[in-house]
């Protein structure tokens, strides 16, 4: 029997100090339980939208459209209708799990040496770094697909918020501060996110009418209009001609995306990926997203040990990122039957002792062959440079439809361009492939290539029956956010408030762990004494889940805390 080491902080995470968080709304809440359906956002107003569709009829897929609609409006640093993004998504009636591939693509001009010698933060802000948008494309193919509204329909909340405005928080406007050294450098973006030449003031309602006006016009003509039509343009011409403000120094360089980009893109339908995992199934995103694989490919290691406390998460998680680094991209052959498999976790495991791994760890080799406990041969790649932004959301619905839905526009605030008169910020998901020079690294850049992303929208089945849905943003601590949560929730066993609130540490293959300061508080000498190394990241994810609890009730969960806390939501509230 496998023996499970349970972390201190999974009995006494109450008493776990948090971070101090900013004054919420008092509608605003991190946990509601109840019937008819539930969703979690990050945000209120996307959560209020989603609960009106499942009210009037609709099903999951459409309130998740129109949620994701109004965190276009409030999230507009983390989403919109210029980003990308992924969905899994269980039908109910076809007790099938779907997922829908939004991702961005670079254009037809980009190659595998695009990138190279160009600074980081000089390509996030600029217009080489906007990918082709594939978000738009994604709820178009969401709702013929899954849905029963239009596209035209899901938008009206998000029309209406955009046009009354909503009330700026703190974190809205610190993200709002922290990027004005780049807004003020493009005449539309200052316009719109620095009036008066300051962020909004906490507590003041922001108003986005050209956005509500773009979406009134989308709801009118439908996708075409973007790929390939009037606002197809209007994306392309800023994209190779950024209106950069008169005297600004900044470098900023122009894209490479055509309007011909636009009318080739398509979101794409593709298999999930699925790991077995403590007698359940749990699905993910497979590539471009390496969310799938590498959270499965942990949770396989994790099972194929015989005790897992917190030193094995770390070492699993270490383990799963030095393949997902060597084998997951955008490319034909990625072996990820392999890399999912038990003989591969089994091989892989064998490399955990009682101290921490040598840094880096070498790659794996899934190749089918796997023998009681080789050497892992090959060369780690170094973990490539991913905004810390996105975000994520969850719905069920009635009929036990689910959705998990990551989107995002890839750094804070994206590249920093608004579409002059759009409202919209275009994506710098670009900055997500390799820079290179990497002979061989499967994300280096390519003509309508998907950059690798760690998104990892995840859903969890007992004996064919959806369980539990959790995601996060967060870059590449997506995974192990995600990975964390599961096991706080089925290895040491905290319901799931606490599994979210718990703090987190994200080992990806680094020298050093970064862990949160609740849990280097908590952790730190233990996990020291055992050669860990730790350096402090104040903040590590912005989850939201749910989880089905038996007999029609719902539990939506978002974070207490981080990022300004979460809003979950429920159709018929429970009684106390």
């Amino acid at each position: 029997m496998r023996r499970v080491i349970v972390p201190a902080a999974a009995v006494l995470v109450s008493l776990v100090p948090a971070a101090p968080a900013p004054a919420q709304p008092p509608q605003k809440a991190p946990v509601a339980e109840g019937y008819g359906g539930a969703v979690a956002t990050v945000d209120l107003d996307a959560s209020r939208a989603a609960v009106s569709v499942l009210r009037k009829g609709g099903n999951a897929m459409d309130a998740a459209v129109a949620a994701g609609a109004v965190l276009g409006v409030t999230e507009p640093y983390s989403s919109g209708l210029a980003g990308g993004g992924f969905m899994v998504y269980y039908d109910a009636r076809k007790r099938k799990v779907f997922t829908i591939d939004g991702r961005e693509t670079a254009p037809r001009a980009m190659t595998a040496t695009t990138l190279e010698g160009i600074p980081f933060e000089e390509g996030v802000t600029s217009g080489l770094s906007a990918g082709v948008p594939g978000t738009v494309a994604n709820w178009d193919l969401a709702l013929r697909r899954f849905g029963t509204i239009s596209l035209a329909k899901a938008l009206r909340p998000a029309i209406d918020v955009a046009s009354k405005g909503f009330v700026v928080d703190q974190t809205f406007h610190d993200q709002t501060a922290a990027n004005a050294d780049r807004f003020k450098d493009f005449t539309s973006t200052a316009e719109l996110y620095l009036p008066n030449g300051a962020p909004p003031p906490v507590g003041s309602v922001f108003r986005n009418p050209e956005l509500a006006a773009t979406y009134r016009e989308l709801a009118r003509r439908g996708p075409r209009w973007l790929y390939g039509g009037q606002l197809g343009k209007e994306i392309v011409a800023t994209v190779k001609r950024p209106p950069v403000t008169p005297g600004s120094t900044r470098n900023v360089r122009p894209g490479l995306m055509e309007l011909s980009d636009l009318r080739a893109y398509r979101a794409l339908l593709r298999e999930p990926t699925k790991v077995s995992y403590k007698g359940m199934d749990v699905y993910g995103m497979a590539p471009p997203s390496s969310g799938g694989s590498t959270v499965g490919e942990a949770l396989n290691i994790l099972e194929a040990l015989p005790e897992v406390g917190l030193h094995e998460y770390l070492e699993a998680s270490r383990l799963a990122f030095a393949d997902r680094g060597a084998y997951v991209g955008d490319i034909p052959g990625v072996p990820l039957e392999q890399l999912l498999s038990d003989g591969f976790a089994k091989e892989r495991a064998c490399q955990i002792g009682d101290t921490a791994m040598a840094h880096p760890a070498a790659p794996g080799s899934p190749d089918g062959s796997y023998e009681p406990c080789p050497q892992p041969a090959g060369s780690a790649a170094p973990i490539a440079s991913e905004g810390p932004e996105t975000t994520h959301l969850v719905v069920a619905d009635r009929w036990g439809n689910v959705v998990a839905y990551n989107l995002t526009i890839e750094s804070t605030g994206g590249n920093g361009i608004v579409v002059p008169g759009r409202g919209v910020l275009l994506n710098n998901e670009l900055t997500d492939f390799t820079f290179g020079p990497a002979p061989g690294d499967p994300n280096l850049p390519g003509p309508g290539k998907r950059p690798r992303s760690s998104m990892a929208p995840t859903l969890v089945f007992d004996h064919g029956r959806p369980v539990l849905a959790a995601g996060s943003p967060g870059g590449s601590t997506i995974i192990t956010t995600v990975l964390q949560i599961l096991v706080n929730r089925y290895e040491f066993g905290m319901s799931l408030p606490d599994a979210l609130a718990a703090p987190r540490a994200t080992q990806r293959n680094t020298e050093q762990t970064q862990a949160e300061q609740a849990f280097l508080a908590e952790h730190q000498a233990e996990l020291g004494a055992k050669g860990h190394s730790f350096v402090l990241n104040p903040e590590i994810g912005a989850a939201t889940a749910l989880e089905f609890l038996g007999r029609g009730r719902i539990q939506a969960v978002a974070e207490p805390s981080r990022r300004g806390g979460g809003s979950a939501m429920v159709v018929k509230p429970a009684r106390r």
